[in-house]
């Protein structure tokens, strides 16, 4: 699926650019967020890597 609306990080405006914000010049990114299911073949992968980046980071 294509998504034709962005979001500027800096100024939280939603423009069509795909480069960069026409009001700040800001990065732009797809603001909604990823699909997910509860028949997710990869959620314990994501839970196992964050449990890892956690234990890694020293806030778990």
């Amino acid at each position: 699926m294509v998504w034709l609306l962005r979001r500027c990080v800096n100024c939280r405006k939603y423009t069509l650019s795909r480069e960069k914000c026409p009001y700040c010049n800001g990065e732009v990114r797809v603001p909604h967020p990823p699909k997910s299911s509860i028949y997710d073949k990869y959620r314990e992968y994501r839970r196992r890597m964050r449990e890892i980046a956690k234990a890694d980071s020293g806030l778990g």
